[in-house]
């Protein structure tokens, strides 16, 4: 039996979740015309009035706003509210340019907790589950937003942040944990160092994982419900639109859900900026219905998904989105071919090889070099070099198949992929250094 955080809101008909987006929409343009004089300069040089916005179906006549527009307008160019009537910040974790700083009043943490709270729910989460958050806290999203929404639940909450290893395992031994949330590189780690100790997925309590943050495919997913003995759900937020809760999935697993009532989505052609159909495959763009200190409108999040109103068995009548299918950004174009990291994923484990990987791109003699690198497990490793070689040219005619282009692949002893705690740095491009 399928249970919901808010019922009255997650099963809605869309008519009367459009009536909703529409009241607020209306309410929202005129708020941040009326605040945010970066927007409103935008949109006046659009010629576009708040009265021009009547409903959603207006919003295509609204500007866009860009990682690059957070980084100009940093640190208070896009609050939208006085400063006293903010009670936090979170940041990005990013590394390049300046940093993403979100802005939050007391309602919009409400409300972030709240969409939290929906996805622990349809991950199974109630009051009596005890839910244990690895996510990093501090200034990074996904610690204080599961943390929140696991309170909501009125789960027993864990807040172990990421790192120590050793330690999550204990406390979710000891304390029984029945709900993982971390990234899933973090969660496959924690499945592999429980069977190094001993364990056996059944000796765990857990029943479900929630897992987000970073890419991650179907294969991955399988990995970790083994490893672990759990069913593996994705969660999927910005630090721009307030974190993760922005959509989750349910038990189907065919794509997450969009808290509808909070953010806009749409899809758009990442070249044009044309507003494409649903089914369509473009890049998502986010706008915050009823944020109040950071209220994005149009923001372009550069993950290239679809979008579908397919009816879902969990009674849900939000719109879903899928598994983001890479970046428009973070897409690497390797001899004019586009490769995306979520591809070599699905080959390494389609062949059988584990989720700890690297991809390192370069330019040589004018020429880019893609060299894959693939740590073996225990039963895979062999110190026969024809063995080696023998599986790296199976591994390179796989990769060649699925990209267009053969890398170099390097198969390489257990454990010599440096672990990552939080997000994986699965790609070193050195071909930025050179320029």
């Amino acid at each position: 039996m399928e249970r919901y955080y808010q019922p009255e809101i997650e099963t809605l008909p869309y008519e009367k979740i459009r009536e909703i987006q529409n009241e607020k929409i209306v309410k929202q343009v005129k708020h941040v015309y009326e605040n945010v004089a970066y927007y409103r300069n935008l949109m006046d040089e659009k010629g576009v009035k708040p009265e021009d916005i009547k409903s959603v179906d207006d919003i295509k006549k609204l500007p866009f706003l860009t990682k690059a527009d957070l980084r100009e307008a940093y640190p208070y160019g896009l609050l939208g509210t006085d400063l006293k009537n903010c009670v936090r910040i979170q940041s990005t974790s990013g590394t390049t340019g300046k940093r993403v700083v979100a802005f939050y009043t007391q309602h919009d943490i409400d409300l972030w907790e709240d969409c939290c709270a929906r996805a622990i729910v349809a991950a199974g989460g109630t009051n009596e589950d005890v839910c244990q958050v690895c996510y990093g806290y501090g200034l990074f999203t996904g610690g204080p937003g599961l943390n929140g929404g696991s309170h909501k639940v009125g789960c027993l909450t864990l807040p172990m942040s990421s790192g120590n290893t050793d330690r999550q395992i204990q406390f979710m031994m000891d304390l029984n944990a029945t709900i993982l949330c971390c990234t899933p590189s973090y969660a496959a780690y924690i499945g592999e160092t429980l069977a190094e100790k001993g364990y056996k997925p059944e000796d765990n309590k857990l029943k479900a994982g929630i897992f987000g943050a970073e890419p991650w495919t179907e294969e991955m997913r399988r990995e970790i419900e083994k490893s672990l003995g759990i069913k593996a759900y994705d969660i999927y937020g910005l630090t721009e639109t307030s974190g993760p809760g922005v959509a989750f999935e349910c038990s189907e697993q065919r794509g997450m859900h969009i808290n509808e009532d909070h953010f806009y989505a749409e899809i758009i052609d990442p070249e044009t900026g044309e507003v494409l159909p649903e089914g369509e495959k473009g890049e998502l763009v986010f706008t915050s219905l009823d944020k109040e200190a950071f209220p994005l409108l149009r923001y372009r999040t550069r993950d290239i998904c679809v979008l579908t109103r397919e009816k879902c068995s969990c009674g849900r009548t939000h719109v879903r989105m899928s598994k983001p299918m890479g970046r428009s950004d973070d897409m690497m174009i390797i001899r004019g071919v586009n490769v995306f990291p979520s591809q070599i994923e699905t080959v390494l484990l389609n062949e059988g090889y584990t989720p700890n990987y690297q991809i390192v791109v370069d330019r040589e003699n004018n020429s880019d070099t893609l060299d894959i690198y693939v740590e073996l497990s225990a039963d895979q490793f062999s110190d026969k070099m024809a063995e080696t070689q023998k599986r790296e040219k199976v591994l390179t005619d796989a990769m060649r198949a699925m990209l267009g282009i053969g890398p170099k692949i390097h198969l390489v002893a257990p454990k010599t992929i440096v672990r990552s705690e939080g997000k994986a740095v699965r790609v070193i491009d050195k071909r930025k250094l050179h320029d």
